[in-house]
C-alpha cells in the first residue's frame, strides 16, 4: 500500500513540474539554454530556475543554435516549425493537383470539388489551396452528411403545396401565379424554384405549350377505363397495370414505379426516383417496352399527374398502345398493382432499416427478382410468374407444330 502511494505521488510530481514547465515562454528556455552553452554551471541554473537537469538538456537539444555554412543561425526546433511549413505547401500543393477546378471558380463548385478529399488532407491546406473558409466548408460537409435533412422536407413540402395549388386551378396555373397561392398560404419561395419543382414534377402550365393540349384533347378526350375491373387476360403483353408508391429512407422519399403484366402477374420492369416525374414513368414504360416489345398492348394507370401528361400519352400513341384509367377514387380498379406494392411493402420495406440508399435500391431490385421467380401467387395457382411465362411459352410452341 505504502509503495503503490510513493508511485503515485511520484507520477503526481512529474505531471505538475510538466504543468508548470509549459507555462515557461520560449524566450526564458533560449536563456537558460544560452546560460548553459556559454560555460554556466548546470546546478546553478537549475538552483535558480527550479528547472530539473534534464529539462534543460531537453531544451539544450531544441533551442541551442548552430551556424550554417551560409552564416544562417537555426535551432532544431525553428528546423523542426520549417518542415512543418514545408509539409502544408506539399499539401495544398497536392490538393491543388487532384482538383479539377481553379482557385477563381465559383464557390459551389469549389466546394463539390473539395468535398472527396475531405479526410485525405487537412483541412486547413483543401480551404487554403482554392480559397475557401473552413466555416463554409464544414457546414458543407456535415449538411451533406445530413442529406440535406431540413432542405429535403421543405422540397418535399412545397412539391406537395404545388400539387394542391395545380390541381385547384384545373391545371392551368403556371410557376408566378402558384407562387401567389402558395404566399397566401404562408410559403416563402420564388417563382424560378416553384418552376423547378414543378420541372422535376412534370407538370407545366397548360398556357407554356397550349397547341399541345389541344391536339392531346383532340386525340382522346375521354379516360376511358378499358378493363372495368376485369383481370382475366388469355395471353402476355395485352394488358400491363402500373402505379407508383412511395417510401421514406432516412429523411429522403423515393418513389417507386413499376409496370406488370396481368396474365402471369410478372413485374417487367420497375425505377426508383426523388420525385413521381413523368420521366421516371415513361423511363419504366421504355425498359419494359423495349424488353418485350408487345403487339396489341393496353397500358392502365391511375389518373395521376405524370400518367395524364401530355408526354406520357403521347409516347403511347406513338408506339400503337392503349391507355386504359382508372376511375377517381377507386383504388380497386388497380388493385393488382396495389397488391404488388402491398407484398413489397410487407415482406420487404417494412421489415428492413436501410443504412443507405444503395442499400434501399438493392434490397427493391432482389425482392422483384424473388417476386418473379421464387414467390408463388394465389390467383397463379400457386406458380411464381416466370413459370406460368415459361409454360404459355411451351404449350404455345406445341400448338404451331
Amino acid at each position: 500500500m505504502k509503495q503503490a502511494t510513493a508511485t503515485v505521488f511520484v507520477l503526481w510530481n512529474k505531471l505538475r513540474k510538466n504543468i508548470m514547465y509549459r507555462k515557461i515562454d520560449v524566450k526564458t528556455k533560449q536563456k537558460l539554454v544560452q546560460r548553459y552553452g556559454s560555460g554556466e554551471s548546470i546546478e546553478k541554473i537549475c538552483q535558480e530556475s527550479g528547472v530539473p537537469r534534464s529539462t534543460i538538456y531537453y531544451w539544450t537539444k531544441l533551442y541551442q543554435t548552430q551556424i550554417t555554412s551560409s552564416k544562417a543561425t537555426i535551432t532544431p526546433w525553428k528546423f523542426y516549425s520549417l518542415e512543418r511549413q514545408i509539409k502544408k505547401y506539399e499539401d495544398i500543393i497536392s490538393v491543388m493537383k487532384a482538383v479539377d477546378c481553379s482557385y477563381s471558380a465559383p464557390l459551389k463548385e469549389k466546394l463539390i470539388a473539395l468535398e472527396p478529399l475531405y479526410g485525405k488532407y487537412n483541412v486547413h491546406a483543401l480551404c487554403v489551396a482554392l480559397g475557401v473558409s473552413r466555416g463554409t466548408f464544414y457546414n458543407h460537409i456535415l449538411r451533406n452528411k445530413r442529406d440535406n435533412t431540413w432542405y429535403a422536407k421543405r422540397r418535399e413540402e412545397l412539391r406537395v403545396a404545388i400539387q394542391n395549388a395545380y390541381d385547384d386551378s384545373n391545371q392551368v396555373f403556371g410557376a408566378k401565379k402558384i407562387c401567389a397561392v402558395l404566399a397566401d398560404k404562408g410559403y416563402a419561395t420564388s417563382p424560378k424554384f416553384v418552376l423547378e419543382l414543378m420541372r422535376e414534377m412534370g407538370i407545366r402550365s397548360v398556357h407554356s405549350d397550349v397547341k399541345k393540349y389541344r391536339r392531346l384533347r383532340d386525340l382522346e378526350t375521354k379516360k376511358t377505363n378499358i378493363l372495368k375491373g376485369n383481370f382475366d387476360v388469355d395471353r402476355p403483353n395485352k394488358v400491363w397495370v402500373s402505379d407508383v408508391t412511395c417510401f421514406k429512407v432516412g429523411d429522403t422519399y423515393f418513389y417507386i414505379c413499376v409496370f406488370i403484366d396481368l396474365f402471369s402477374r410478372k413485374a417487367l420492369s420497375f425505377s426508383i426516383g426523388r420525385s413521381n416525374s413523368t420521366q421516371l414513368i415513361k423511363k419504366t414504360f421504355i425498359s419494359a417496352y423495349e424488353s418485350r416489345k408487345p403487339y396489341g398492348l393496353t397500358v392502365h394507370t391511375d389518373r395521376g399527374t405524370p400518367y395524364v401528361s401530355f408526354t406520357m400519352r403521347n409516347t403511347l400513341r406513338k408506339l400503337g398502345v392503349a391507355h386504359s384509367f382508372s376511375r377517381s377514387r377507386h383504388p380497386c380498379d388497380n388493385a393488382v398493382v396495389e397488391s404488388f406494392f402491398s407484398s413489397l411493402k410487407k415482406e420487404e420495406l417494412y421489415r428492413t432499416k436501410y443504412k443507405s440508399e444503395k442499400e434501399f435500391r438493392e434490397a427493391v431490385a432482389q425482392y422483384i427478382e424473388f417476386y418473379n421467380s421464387l414467390r408463388p401467387h394465389a390467383y397463379l395457382k400457386y406458380k411464381t410468374p416466370n413459370q406460368v411465362e415459361d409454360t404459355h411459352i411451351l404449350e404455345k410452341s406445341k400448338i404451331s407444330r
